[in-house]
C-alpha cells in the first residue's frame, strides 16, 4: 500500500511538471521575429500580416516539394524578404517614436501604410462625390 501512494505521488508530480513545459513550435529561420515566438503569437501575427496586405500564405511562403503544404522556413519568394525589411523599418519607428512596440506587439504595423493593398496605399481613398 505504502508504494503504490508514493508511485502515485510520482505519478502525479511527474504529470504536474509536464504541464508547466512551453511547447517549442521550433521555428526555423526567424530572421526578425524573437527565436521564442509561441504558436499563437505566430498564428496572430501571420494573420495580421495576411489582413494587412489582403493576401494568402503563398504570397510570401513556397510550397513544399512535395506540393501539398508550405515549408515556411524557404527563402526563395523576394515578398518574404520584402516583409522582413518592412518588419524591421517598422520596428525601428515603433522604437524610435513610440518606445512601446515590440515585434510581436507593434504599434506602427502594415495596416499603417497597406490598408488591405499589396502596395502600400499613397493616397486616400476618394469617394465618387468628390471626383
Amino acid at each position: 500500500m505504502k508504494k503504490l501512494l508514493v508511485l502515485s505521488v510520482i505519478i502525479a508530480f511527474i504529470a504536474v511538471s509536464f504541464s508547466f513545459i512551453e511547447d517549442d513550435p521550433g521555428y526555423k529561420n526567424l530572421k526578425v521575429l524573437p527565436k521564442n515566438t509561441t504558436h499563437d503569437q505566430m498564428d496572430s501575427i501571420m494573420k495580421h500580416f495576411a489582413k494587412s496586405l489582403g493576401v494568402k500564405c503563398n504570397f510570401c511562403h513556397e510550397r513544399s516539394d512535395d506540393g501539398k503544404h508550405f515549408d515556411f522556413a524557404k527563402d526563395g519568394n523576394e515578398h518574404k524578404e520584402t516583409a522582413r525589411s518592412m518588419m524591421r523599418m517598422t520596428n525601428k519607428i515603433n522604437k524610435k517614436y513610440f518606445k512601446y512596440g515590440t515585434p510581436v506587439n507593434p504599434v506602427m504595423t502594415c495596416f499603417s501604410c497597406h490598408h488591405g493593398n499589396k502596395e502600400p496605399v499613397k493616397t486616400p481613398p476618394f469617394d465618387k462625390d468628390d471626383e
